[in-house]
């Protein structure tokens, strides 16, 4: 039997920064604006016009490629890229080649252990847009311009879903860098993939790029489909062509042209810009305010909270979140495990029904969010028996609307105070003993799987009041020693 095939992936990101204007022109960086309204003589390329980078775009770039862990160049160089589409305007690109602003690097992974080893970052001006309309082609020259940070991965991933975890990873990283939104619904951010497949010891197989996929759910698919399109050509014994495909609607690629290389592009240095020079006040201002890197706060929230990787990274997704967990723990430290497994099965959910997307850098409170506290006293309750785990969840999920009430005080008030009484409990115990004789006797003989039932009747007559262990324990006494007639 032939050994089985292996894909080897690398990415081609593009990110669309976050600055106020052009990269080359003064014509202002917004998204949705009606089209060809944010263009200039500069960003169309007409002649005798001159470009000035743009220096918000490169500390930006800068921020990254830090974060990163990238080799920045003290001197990087602007090239020329020609090619002929018709959203180019100016018939060539101008972007980075040999001598690009960053090499190297490392992006860490989201749900698995390792990084992604980086090949370059490099900036460079988007193109416009085409857009179909019924039988025509219109072009939106908007976007023409527009400062991207391109990042080129090592040929290091070997499934579509690395590739997915990657780029969620570097989705996170440039939002919470500021360096771009980052939605991919939007252009934001675009991936091209380059994928091939290869028998184990085999070089590198003909490469082939599939472009623009702009959702993490089509790079999965788009790569899987890819993958086994390749193996089946392979195993039918033809060579696998090197092109540029496309991806559809239906789930499958296709091709859109012959692969370029780099003579095609016939790059030479942008004769109308100068080297880039890194001075000391430019880092400086790259480096300022320099946040918390994911990768670090999982780290951290794992290793502070005594949590799992997982329950870190559900945690550590959206930092307000994580300094809410933080805080909620430090006002009540004797179980952090039941605060942290309240606020992802709870609190989140609640955060998303609400549409609260965007905590901001809250640490306790929030206007119409119950407090941090609040939360640790909730779990507090449990611990003490006053509420069961279900009845915690209402409550909290009823703070949202009244979130300066006493949580007990809102527990009285929707009755669902845990009842530890036991003359109440024996109550609700001889009834349900009474209405399933049968079943009791059936248990005495043996059947002492019927315990869940038994404290299940029990709960639905305390309409789920009672506390569950004090009932089994009761149960088992009651069974043990019966009331003599």
């Amino acid at each position: 039997m032939s050994p089985p095939w292996q894909a080897v992936i690398g990415l081609e990101v593009h990110i669309r920064l976050a600055t106020r204007t052009k990269m080359f022109c003064r014509c202002e960086n917004r998204y949705g604006a009606a089209p060809n309204s944010l263009v200039c003589p500069i960003c169309l390329g007409y002649p005798g016009t001159l470009p000035m980078p743009n220096r918000r775009a490169v500390e930006l770039a800068l921020r990254l490629a830090r974060a990163l862990d990238a080799q920045l160049a003290p001197r990087s160089v602007f090239a020329r890229k020609s090619y002929f589409y018709p959203d180019l305007p100016k018939g060539y690109q101008i972007t980075q080649d040999e001598e690009p602003l960053a090499r190297g690097g490392r992006l860490p992974f989201i749900k698995r252990a390792g990084a992604v080893v980086l090949r370059r970052l490099h900036l460079e001006e988007d193109a416009g847009k085409s857009v179909e309309s019924g039988d025509e082609i219109l072009v939106d020259f908007n976007r023409a311009g527009v400062p991207l940070v391109e990042l080129v991965t090592e040929p290091v991933l070997e499934a579509p879903d690395e590739a997915q975890d990657a780029l969620r990873s570097l989705q996170q990283v440039v939002r919470e860098l500021g360096v771009s939104d980052a939605n991919l619904d939007e252009g934001g951010m675009r991936c091209d993939a380059n994928v091939s497949v290869r028998r184990p010891g085999e070089p590198l197989g003909a490469r082939v790029e599939v472009k623009n996929l702009n959702s993490f759910r089509f790079v999965a698919r788009a790569l899987e489909h890819e993958i086994e399109r390749q193996i089946s050509v392979r195993e039918a014994g033809a060579e696998v062509d090197t092109e540029t495909r496309g991806y559809d609607e239906h789930g499958r690629t296709y091709v859109m042209r012959g692969k370029e290389d780099a003579a095609d592009y016939r790059y030479f240095p942008e004769p109308d810009l100068p080297p880039l020079m890194l001075d000391a006040a430019l880092l400086d201002e790259s480096y300022s305010d320099f946040p918390e890197l994911p990768w670090d706060r999982r780290a951290r929230v794992a290793e502070t909270l005594g949590v799992t990787a997982d329950e870190a990274r559900l945690l550590a997704e959206t930092p307000a979140l994580a300094s809410y967990a933080e805080h909620a723990v430090a006002t009540y430290p004797e179980n952090p495990q039941g605060v942290v497994n309240l606020l992802l099965n709870t609190w989140r959910r609640q955060l998303d029904e609400r549409g609260v997307g965007d905590l901001g850098n809250a640490v306790d409170r929030l206007d119409g969010v119950p407090a941090a506290s609040t939360v640790a006293r909730i779990v507090a309750l449990v611990d003490t028996g006053t509420l069961s785990s279900s009845a915690a969840k209402t409550v909290l999920e009823a703070l949202w609307d009244e979130p300066d009430t006493d949580p007990v005080e809102l527990a009285q008030r929707l009755g669902v105070v845990q009842e530890n009484d036991e003359t109440a409990l024996l109550g609700w115990i001889e009834t349900a003993l009474e209405e399933n004789s049968e079943l009791a006797d059936a248990y005495r003989r043996g059947k002492t799987q019927l315990l869940g039932f038994f404290v299940g009747e029990v709960m639905k007559r305390s309409s789920g009041r009672a506390d569950p262990q004090a009932v089994q324990r009761l149960l088992r006494d009651r069974f043990e020693n019966p009331v003599l007639s």
